[in-house]
């Protein structure tokens, strides 16, 4: 039996970033018909920042058991969009206000102001997504934050607690400072087998998340750093939690029991933001929507659909 057709749109839509020198644009997917449905689609924001849409493609079965659409993007800097490798550690230039712009210029294109629009954030795309919906946009109706730190200085404070618990050796190797090394690529590797997605081996769509993150690390080494145990830059000592309470439509709070953001930098999200309910996924790391993908879908499904 043929599986039922479902209509998948792509296309560009132009984005000038803020003093980005050149024209730009931000690469799409709409997976089902936004004109069709008489439910809200929902964008995902991915994370890195620069991983790409690849790694989120999971969420397509909430259009397929749900009916909502999805929408997919490449954030600027990463994937199909325009990519600004000459503005590597410019702070001015890789800013949350960016990303909100680029954002924005999204749902204006897509007219999902009046239609209304959820949003899913994974990682960075959470703190992204967060900040977004402090701001109020217009047709904003629930966020998924996934996996996402409310303050960074407790995501490394979390982090450096897992890899206290870690074997000596590799510990050993993390402590070095050339993080090029085999010997610390190797300790990476470890931790994130760990910590980041427990599948061995990892589904195709999280390595094109790897790939697009070495083959453009401009966006992730301005504001993470080298890795994601290595917290240097312009993230650092960000604090989302501080405007969170200005989030006012429903939110779903999503970690896993094994994730590199640990408790200890999601509990905020669930202190400040007014109407929150906070779900962990006791089989799961960083990629809870690989890692149990039933129990994820149902989750947010439920969510979205209540």
């Amino acid at each position: 039996m043929a599986a039922p057709y479902v209509h998948v749109l792509e296309g560009e839509v132009s984005f000038n970033a803020p003093n980005g020198g050149k024209s730009g644009s931000t690469w799409y997917k709409v997976y089902g018909s936004l004109e069709d449905s008489s439910i809200p689609a929902l964008i995902a924001l991915h994370g890195g920042p620069g991983a790409g849409h690849e790694y989120l493609s999971p969420l397509t079965k909430l259009y397929e058991k749900y009916g909502i659409p999805i929408v997919f993007y490449d954030q600027i800097g990463c994937g199909r969009s325009t990519h600004y490798r000459e503005k590597l550690r410019d702070n001015s230039f890789w800013t949350f206000d960016l990303f909100i712009q680029e954002l924005d210029n999204l749902v204006d294109h897509l007219k999902l102001r009046k239609r209304g629009f959820f949003l899913i954030g994974q990682s960075w795309g959470g703190m992204l997504g967060a900040v977004y919906a402090a701001r109020h946009p217009q047709g904003l109706k629930k966020l998924i934050i996934a996996s996402s730190p409310a303050s960074v200085p407790l995501y490394i404070v979390g982090n450096n607690r897992l890899r206290s618990e870690l074997p000596p050796d590799i510990r050993e190797a993390l402590e070095g400072s050339d993080h090029e090394s085999l010997e610390y690529k190797k300790a990476s590797t470890f931790f994130y087998k760990q910590h980041v997605c427990r599948l061995d081996p990892r589904p195709e769509d999280v390595q094109t998340a790897f790939k697009n993150l070495e083959e453009d690390s401009t966006a992730y080494i301005t504001m993470q750093g080298p890795s994601e145990l290595v917290i240097v830059g312009n993230l650092n000592d960000w604090e989302g939690w501080k405007v969170a309470h200005q989030i006012s439509v429903d939110t779903l709070v999503l970690n896993g029991r094994y994730d590199e953001m640990t408790d200890e930098c999601v509990e905020p999200w669930f202190k400040a933001i007014p109407r929150v309910k906070w779900v962990t996924f006791e089989n799961s790391s960083h990629m809870a929507h690989w890692e149990q993908p039933e129990r994820f879908l149902q989750v947010c499904g439920s969510f979205l659909s209540g």
